[in-house]
């Protein structure tokens, strides 16, 4: 679309739809984080899945992917990411820090930058342009998927699982 037609209404509007989502979703990650058991970190259910504590980091690493789209500084091919921290409470501290980092880039960012690109995998070796806007969608819809899996995690360790959409077995809404 040419410069002249774009108006910049829509990216503002985009900018707060995907805010007011990412900011409600991301809260629920946070629960559902606080609510896991400490001492049930290394929980492993099967020998090819992540333990908790190392699922639990995959929140924070999608936001710091975000964080580095946000700057301009994403490059995936420079090496591997950074590995779990130690301690659950310090990934739910990580995560909390990237969370806030991540809404602060969002709502300073210039609707050149919300409408720029980054070069992340489409697919099997397959590098592509990402809109910067929908690439965040992608992470924060990845979020909510890993944070499916993490609710299976909650259950498994023996922990009440919060509500998420709606009740829980372990949080009645009647």
């Amino acid at each position: 679309m040419p410069e002249s037609t774009r108006t910049t209404g829509s990216v503002q509007e985009e900018r707060d739809r995907f805010l007011d989502v990412f900011q409600r979703e991301s809260a629920i990650t946070l629960k559902l984080l606080e609510a896991y058991p400490r001492d049930q970190a290394e929980l492993q259910p099967h020998e090819r899945l992540r333990t908790a504590r190392e699922l639990a980091w995959v929140f924070t690493l999608e936001q710091m992917l975000a964080e580095l789209a946000m700057r301009d500084e994403l490059d995936v091919t420079k090496g591997s990411a950074p590995e779990a921290p130690a301690t659950m409470a310090e990934v739910i501290e990580a995560f909390e820090r990237s969370r806030q980092n991540l809404i602060a880039l969002v709502t300073d960012a210039t609707d050149a930058q919300l409408e720029g690109t980054v070069t992340f995998p489409t697919g099997p070796g397959q590098m592509g342009e990402w809109p910067k806007m929908k690439f965040l969608w992608f992470l924060l819809h990845d979020q909510i998927h890993h944070r499916g899996q993490f609710s299976v995690y909650l259950r498994i360790a023996g922990a009440p699982v919060p509500s998420i959409y709606g009740p829980s077995a372990d949080e009645p809404w009647f």
